[in-house]
């Protein structure tokens, strides 16, 4: 008997247009990106899937499989991915892969980049950037996150902490793939040399974030959804432009 792919949960599906696909980070939750989402959904048709909502054991095959059979339930064959630190590896995966699906890409202060516990170094080494980090929306999710999911949880962070990346990186390169390395300029936990390397290894441009409110922190994402947004604008995504 041929074992059926699992398919992700999409709790947002919103708008009409070319598909953009917003990938969460590390224990967030798809509705945290709404306000986002929303934005963008006014140009586009803009999906976010929860990437921890894969039964059983969690590993990064078996979510990009997965995502990659929801699109086909959703009738998307082909989409901008927009991934967002831990959402960047999974986003890289899925391109190296799937080449063909992939309009365009866009890094956001990506763990696409980590190799070799380079996140649980910089967590010991700055513990009060991780604090500052913290706020009320995120660990809610975070929260809701484990709660729900906490063996998917568990092996997502050891993936996420100890794969190596390179060859999806160059598989990515090798298939010239429009891409972008968008950056917040006051990133509590990934290194902005870091981003650069990334995104001079891929081919891709690299945006360091700024506003005049301030600072711009790692989850700009959905902190700051207008920011984040005119970002995008500014790259001249083929999903916006219509």
């Amino acid at each position: 008997m041929v074992r059926r792919t699992e398919r992700l949960g999409i709790p947002l599906d919103l708008g009409a247009g070319p598909a953009i696909a917003l990938l969460h980070g590390y224990g967030m939750r798809p509705w945290v990106y709404r306000a986002t989402a929303e934005l963008l959904a006014e140009r586009a048709r803009v999906v976010v899937p929860n990437l921890f909502d894969v039964p059983g054991h969690w590993a990064p095959d078996r979510v990009v499989d997965a995502l990659a059979a929801t699109f086909d339930d959703l009738g998307i064959g082909e989409a901008t991915l927009v991934g967002h630190s831990f959402g960047g590896g999974i986003q890289l995966g899925f391109a190296a892969s799937r080449p063909a699906r992939v309009a365009e890409l866009v890094f956001s202060d990506t763990l696409a980049v980590s190799e070799e516990w380079g996140l649980a170094d910089e967590a010991l080494r700055h513990p009060v950037r991780l604090a500052r980090l913290v706020t009320p929306q995120a660990a809610v999710a975070f929260a809701q996150s484990w709660l729900t999911h906490p063996r998917q949880m568990l092996s997502g962070a050891w993936w996420g902490f100890r794969s190596r990346r390179t060859a999806d990186i160059d598989a990515v390169a090798g298939a010239e793939i429009r891409s972008h390395v968008l950056w917040a300029n006051r990133d509590s936990i990934l290194r902005r040399s870091d981003g650069r390397e990334f995104a001079e290894r891929l081919g891709a441009t690299f945006t360091v974030a700024s506003s005049a409110d301030g600072p711009v922190d790692h989850d700009w994402v959905f902190q700051d959804p207008a920011l984040f947004v005119a970002h995008l604008h500014a790259l001249g995504l083929e999903a916006l432009s219509g």
